[in-house]
């Protein structure tokens, strides 16, 4: 498996804290048949100003270390980035850290606030030859409210990326209906750990691509965590990649006091 977003080099940001957890996580996720990870720190401008260059020597440090410490994992420089001006060109730049220096890279929305033109900031980005991946939108609090933002972005060619633990229920009932809705309507290209400790965000994949086999099929869930990330890493065409695929939605995903609670249809 390929880990495209997990928040492991130490000390950069709300991750790993430091190089001895850095290493525990590597052995988890290699524990767990992860074979290359995507290290990717917040960019976050007044809160982690992390910029590609040092991402990149950071990725390099790591490596070493692992290697050193014989642990068989590949890392790939990435991040996760943060809705800032002028994204085109902080990406075309190198100050934005693409994913393995691809043209694809980790978009995170405003956690708690949807932003106004989100769509018009994706399709510039788009237009420029960049593709974003939508990271964990089913943990958006405002994702009630504007879920077919989300929905739109993806039909019209933006990837989607769940977190492996919303598919299990790791973050509770919320995100993981999200998770299975968007499933089941085939908006989902990637699934990643999001790890960033040993506790309860960790490098582990296997339980959300069981879980995703069992509603998709076992196809599907290897082509969003083998398949595509092979494909970003080659930088291939997203055109290039397998069709998605949906399911149905089961009426008992979602209990009756959540469908009261959000006054879903």
């Amino acid at each position: 498996m390929i880990d495209l977003h997990c928040h492991l080099l130490p000390g950069i940001d709300d991750g790993a804290s430091d190089l001895e957890t850095s290493l525990a996580m590597a052995r988890m996720a290699v524990a767990d048949g992860i074979e290359v990870v995507a290290c990717t720190p917040h960019i976050m401008p007044g809160y982690y100003d992390n910029t590609g260059p040092g991402i990149r020597s950071a990725v390099a440090n790591l490596q070493a270390r692992l290697d050193e410490a014989e642990i068989l994992l590949t890392l790939i420089p990435g991040a996760d980035v943060h809705l800032v001006p002028n994204m085109a060109a902080g990406l075309k730049s190198g100050h934005l850290q693409t994913l393995g220096d691809s043209r694809y890279f980790l978009f995170e929305p405003p956690h708690h606030i949807a932003p106004p033109r989100l769509e018009e900031a994706v399709f510039e980005v788009m237009a420029a030859g960049y593709q974003p991946l939508i990271t964990h939108p089913e943990r958006l609090t405002w994702i009630e409210a504007h879920y077919e933002v989300i929905a739109g972005m993806a039909r019209t060619g933006a990837w989607i990326q769940l977190t492996a633990g919303s598919i299990t229920g790791m973050f509770g009932k919320r995100p993981q209906y999200w998770s299975e809705r968007m499933l089941s309507e085939g908006l989902v290209h990637v699934i990643a750990t999001d790890a960033h400790n040993l506790r309860r965000r960790v490098p582990v994949l296997s339980e959300a691509v069981e879980a995703v086999s069992e509603r998709l099929g076992a196809e599907a869930a290897h082509d969003m965590v083998w398949t595509r990330p092979l494909a970003v890493l080659l930088n291939d065409e997203p055109a290039s990649t397998p069709a998605l695929v949906g399911g149905q939605l089961e009426a008992s995903s979602q209990p009756n006091f959540f469908r009261r609670l959000f006054r879903l249809n």
